[in-house]
């Protein structure tokens, strides 16, 4: 018994330590966690004069076996169940981000993505126009999908997207912005 432990432990010395691999991870030249979001995102309407841009995002270190990528962005500071400003799937396995405006600009088109109905009722991105006072925390996640067919299709509502993206996800990177009037 212990010769056998005593082998058993020479191989744990010898053998190359696994590397795990580096986290899922997503972030941005512009936006900053729990910083302000900024002008370029904000709404256009409903009393917002920002350029409503969808934002520069980046991700690293996608899961092995991923197929396609989506993108949400969601209010939980909204009244009632939150917020959606954005819910876009079917982005293609070798991007590894988008430019800030992919979504007004027909990128996300071009790509073979699917955007849903925001909250505002668009399709596609609309930024953060809060009500004036409390501050908001909008979460933007970017999910690695192990799928490329979610079923999904523009103008369908945000919270379906979330659904089918979530039960076909690997592994998902998140990260909080804020915004106040």
């Amino acid at each position: 018994m212990r010769r056998g432990l005593i082998t058993l432990l020479g191989f744990a010395l010898i053998m190359p330590a696994a590397h795990a691999q580096p986290a899922f991870s997503v972030d941005s030249p512009t936006l900053q966690p729990q910083g302000p979001m900024p002008q370029a995102q904000i709404q256009s309407n409903y009393g917002c004069s920002g350029a409503n841009h969808s934002p520069q995002l980046a991700w690293h270190n996608a899961p092995p076996g991923t197929r396609s990528y989506a993108v949400t962005i969601f209010d939980l500071d909204a009244p009632g169940h939150g917020w959606w400003h954005w819910a876009v799937s079917n982005l293609p396995p070798n991007l590894d981000g988008l430019p800030e405006n992919a979504s007004a600009s027909g990128l996300i088109d071009k790509l073979g993505g699917v955007e849903s109905r925001n909250d505002f009722g668009d399709d596609g991105y609309g930024g953060p126009c809060p009500p004036p006072g409390k501050l908001h925390h909008y979460l933007i996640t970017v999910y690695a999908l192990n799928g490329t067919d979610t079923r999904l299709s523009t103008g369908r509502p945000a919270p379906m997207f979330d659904h089918e993206i979530r039960i076909t996800a690997l592994a998902s990177a998140s990260m909080t912005v804020t915004y106040q009037r």
